[in-house]
């Protein structure tokens, strides 16, 4: 076909009712494309072209969902909560590279020691107390105008605030149990103590989240995580056990923190749905 070649008004009525082979189909439309004179004798309704081309635009022009986006949709997650925790500063590739270095060196270490029972209970030492202060630090970078580059944008969405807050942070923490727990079935000992780093981990996130109703993320993370390991380590000097933190009496009390600090979140959390906390106003 050329363009000094016209479609014939039976060929084009064939086309229109869709009676023609796929490889006649392609021909017209080839035609089609290059001749303006047989576009013309095409009927068409301009408010139905209109809205399918504003419609096939949208489809063109929308950015390509990242691989957490399409995960999460999989689970049942909305589209657009989908899209807004792929955008998660804390799940970017840095911070996710981090955490399974910190738990690969963690098992390393538990390792890399003698083989009698009590050297291989301390060799745990070093898993259990840094598995329970990484979901912290995804937190602290989960949520604030120092950390996320558009937060001055998404802050006045619906998503903003201290909604924004927990989604990310409910995001980073089981993206963190997840990477951990990987690593809990590779360290020497009973599973029941490996596993010790979960209810000490529940607790100190929502202690975070507690403090970030009123203070940045960073800060309230930054200094959980001290007492954390201060806390640890002042345990083990007076007791003389390293793992006195990890013993049946403590994780009692992390369990009991944790029942009596998510429901705080939840209170704060509806207190600041109408506003952003604080910390995020000018």
């Amino acid at each position: 076909m050329n363009a000094q070649w016209h479609l014939p008004a039976e060929l084009i009525e064939r086309y229109m009712s869709g009676h023609l082979e796929p490889v006649q189909v392609m021909s017209v439309e080839s035609h089609l494309a290059r001749c303006e004179a047989c576009r013309a004798e095409v009927p068409y309704e301009r408010e139905w072209l209109a809205v399918s081309w504003a419609r096939i635009e949208d489809v063109v022009d929308r950015p390509r969902p990242r691989p957490v986006a399409r995960l999460l949709r999989r689970f049942g997650v909305p589209e657009h909560v989908a899209t807004f925790l792929a955008a998660t500063p804390a799940l970017a590739r840095g911070w996710l590279v981090a955490v399974t270095a910190v738990t690969a060196f963690a098992v390393a270490a538990a390792h890399l020691v003698n083989r009698d029972p009590q050297a291989l209970f301390d060799g745990l030492v070093p898993f259990l107390v840094t598995a329970p202060v990484l979901p912290l630090a995804g937190i602290a970078l989960a949520y604030g105008p120092l950390v996320d580059p558009v937060h001055e944008m998404q802050a006045a969405t619906p998503l903003g605030g201290a909604r924004a807050l927990l989604l990310r942070a409910v995001a980073v923490l089981v993206t963190a149990i997840v990477l951990t727990g990987m690593a809990t079935p590779l360290l020497p000992g009973p599973p029941g103590l490996t596993a010790a780093w979960l209810l000490p981990a529940l607790a100190l996130t929502a202690a975070t989240l507690a403090m970030s109703t009123r203070f940045p993320p960073m800060i309230s993370a930054a200094a959980l995580t001290a007492t954390w390991f201060g806390a640890v380590a002042t345990s083990a000097k007076l007791t003389g056990d390293a793992l006195a933190p990890f013993s049946p009496a403590a994780q009692a009390l992390y369990g009991a923190a944790a029942l009596i600090l998510i429901p705080l979140v939840y209170l704060r959390r509806a207190r600041f749905d109408s506003g952003e906390p604080r910390w995020t106003r000018p």
